[in-house]
């Protein structure tokens, strides 16, 4: 996997909760292998421990260049383990693990329960540490307190130092702040980072999350965000809390020793051996340092291949073969990048000897490559009404339409049923498809659909196509998240997901009925995610929005309308547009059987009940049973008093007739 360059050690605020975790993570960077080995730092989600484990790989690298570094989930590593045994190459596995100079491993209080992941953990932990390869872990529990875990691994995970990650103190949330807001060049009063400080966020990217609303808020309003303002811009949820950070590790760099003996091995044999092994030699050299596989080479080293007297061309022959193969490797790895980076497994493309496997596998991706969920085209920006209960949302989400991935990613949109957060989420999509020409991989897709395909995918042991479609796009827009409670695999692979995504740049978007941390059931690392974007809320609309929904649905019906009509029906509340604008076409549709044109008057008698002089009683029951004939249970409330228009399939109505002779006169038209 590749490192995140943005984690570093310069960019991480140090303050007493995490400086001994710090100090040991410099002290490893710094001599790989020497000290502290293993390094284990545990912390709640969202505290910084991927953050200083990713500091310590990137100042490692930086001091020696050539070290290699490995980095994993302990869910990639089970999975490619899996794989290894599924092909049965473990041995290419551990090979490829033990020639590592640095091997971090992220979360891996996931081992839980993998009795044969923690066996070939053991063996491999015991093979890194003999060479003296530098080894990192973080963890959201100490190893004695990672339920069904091998004694033996708990012994040497604690073998080396095991340090903690707390919550920041008020010093260093306000450290962070200041870091925050010169990186985005805002001003703020004086005071007002003070006062998001004091407030007890549950983790960094929760406080983070804070901040962007705040920026957020100052940018659609055009007035300075007071101190005074602060908690009432934040609401309560602020204190909340669910978790916090994202952490780092760091790991040894290599000694330099393999390459250090081939070239002395290479002074050797220039004068004593064929020139042959002289340059099969430096070829073993030259691609194990590129990252491949060179037992192709090596066997003709180990076994006079090419035997006594053998030509110089047949030696050339082969290299080339190697080489040839090598750089088609590297072609098909930017091939399948296309379809995200576990289309093709990455052990095939490390072995020129597997090209063909690998060639295989690239066609398989490109074959089973599905179209991506597009966002409905009529569901656009200019077709979404703006007003004071929505304005903080569309102002972010014309933002990200400007600089996807650059602003509020991810953007988390919340609100009750019908407020039109499905409506913004299609819009931004619509948006950033046109602006790009279509260029831009967009996908929007609801929750429950995404929690079916991983199932149908799981079934049809499809799942790294399905990872892969995913993992391709440039936008990803989540709607109704709520759907993916309680559903773990889902949240495991969304987690996934989030941090492949969220590494590349790419703009993410999820919508749902609450804001995250009122989401009971959802996985805390998930939480920390969603609160690190900006988080915004959509509420019901409000009376000047309520007029423009009316009178755009009105237009949208063929209704003729006038302001009193429209000021009429705005005095309802609904819980949202979608509500409001099937009371539209149930209106329309009452109007058009009661062949008489839509006013205020007739609206306000299909909606309330009463007479009216001059309209036979058939026209008046026909308007009314219209509104009540196509339709769900809609509960509005009008002139402070609540009325309940039931909508019933037509079967279902209920005709209320005054009189038998009305009844026959009606069957009878």
């Amino acid at each position: 996997m590749e490192l995140d360059a943005r984690y570093r050690f310069d960019n991480y605020v140090v303050g007493s909760a995490n400086r001994l975790a710090v100090s040991a993570a410099r002290a490893v960077a710094q001599s790989p292998g020497a000290t502290y080995n293993p390094l284990f730092i545990y912390s709640s989600s969202g505290l910084g421990k991927t953050h200083i484990m990713l500091a310590i790989a990137n100042h490692a690298m930086q001091l020696q260049p050539d070290l290699r570094v490995e980095y994993s989930t302990v869910d990639e590593f089970v999975n490619e383990l899996t794989e290894a045994v599924a092909v049965g190459s473990v041995e290419t596995f551990r090979q490829r693990h033990q020639r590592t100079g640095m091997l971090l491993l992220d979360d891996v209080q996931f081992l839980a329960g993998r009795r044969e992941t923690q066996s070939e953990m053991l063996r491999l932990f015991d093979a890194l540490q003999r060479s003296g390869t530098q080894v990192v872990f973080t963890s959201d529990r100490p190893p004695s307190e990672i339920a069904d875990l091998d004694e033996r691994l708990i012994t040497r995970f604690s073998g080396g130092l095991v340090v903690d990650v707390a919550a920041p103190d008020y010093e260093t949330r306000m450290a962070i702040l200041r870091m925050w807001r010169a990186e985005r060049g805002t001003r703020f009063e004086d005071g007002v980072l003070e006062a998001v400080a004091h407030i007890a966020f549950g983790n960094v990217r929760e406080l983070q999350g804070a901040l962007n609303k705040l920026v957020a808020c100052q940018s659609l309003t055009g007035t300075q965000v007071t101190p005074a303002s602060v908690r009432a811009l934040l609401g309560e949820r602020a204190e909340v809390g669910a978790g916090v950070g994202a952490g780092l590790a760091a790991g040894p760099a290599m000694t330099g020793e393999f390459a250090s003996f081939l070239s002395d091995m290479t002074e050797v044999v220039s004068q004593h051996l064929e020139s042959w092994r002289v340059r099969v030699l430096d070829a073993v050299g030259h691609w194990r340092a590129a990252g491949f596989e060179t037992a192709m080479l090596e066997r003709l080293l180990d076994g006079d291949a090419v035997g006594d007297g053998a030509s110089e061309a047949a030696v050339d022959a082969l290299l080339e073969r190697y080489e040839t193969a090598a750089e088609r490797l590297r072609a098909v790895a930017s091939e399948a990048a296309r379809f995200g980076p576990d289309a093709v497994p990455a052990h095939l493309l490390r072995d020129p000897e597997r090209l063909a496997e690998a060639e295989r596998a690239l066609e398989r991706a490109a074959a089973g490559a599905e179209a991506l969920p597009a966002p409905c085209e009529s569901l656009t920006r200019a077709g979404f009404e703006t007003g004071a209960s929505n304005e903080l949302a569309v102002h972010a989400v014309d933002s990200v339409i400007q600089e996807p991935g650059a602003k509020y990613n991810p953007l988390f949109v919340h609100g009750g049923t019908g407020v039109g957060k499905t409506h913004l989420l299609n819009a931004l999509g619509n948006e950033l498809l046109a602006m790009s020409g279509g260029s831009l991989r967009v996908a929007f897709v609801n929750a429950r659909d995404f929690v079916n395909e991983l199932i149908e995918a799981l079934g049809e042991r499809r799942i790294e196509q399905w990872r892969a479609r995913y993992r391709a796009v440039d936008v990803l827009m989540l709607d109704d998240v709520q759907a993916c409670i309680g559903k773990e695999r889902t949240q495991e692979e969304l987690f996934h997901l989030f941090n492949g995504l969220y590494s590349l740049g790419r703009q993410m978007v999820f919508s749902a009925d609450r804001a995250p941390a009122f989401m009971e059931g959802l996985d805390d690392r998930l939480r920390s995610r969603f609160a690190g974007g900006l988080v915004v809320e959509i509420q019901p609309p409000d009376d000047e929005l309520r007029r423009k929904l009316f009178a755009r649905g009105l237009a949208a019906a063929g209704v003729a309308y006038d302001a009193e009509l429209v000021d009429y029906l705005a005095s309802w509340t609904t819980a949202g547009a979608a509500e409001l604008l099937a009371m539209v076409e149930r209106l329309a549709e009452g109007a058009r059987a009661a062949a008489a044109p839509l006013d205020a008057a007739l609206a306000r008698r299909m909606l309330e009940g009463g007479d009216s002089p001059g309209e036979s009683e058939p026209q008046q029951m026909r308007a009314r049973s219209a509104i009540t004939a196509s339709g769900s249970m809609v509960a509005i409330r009008g002139n402070g008093k609540a009325y309940d228009a039931i909508f019933l399939d037509r079967e279902k109505v209920i005709w209320e007739w005054p009189d038998i002779a009305g009844r026959a006169i009606e069957e009878l038209r």
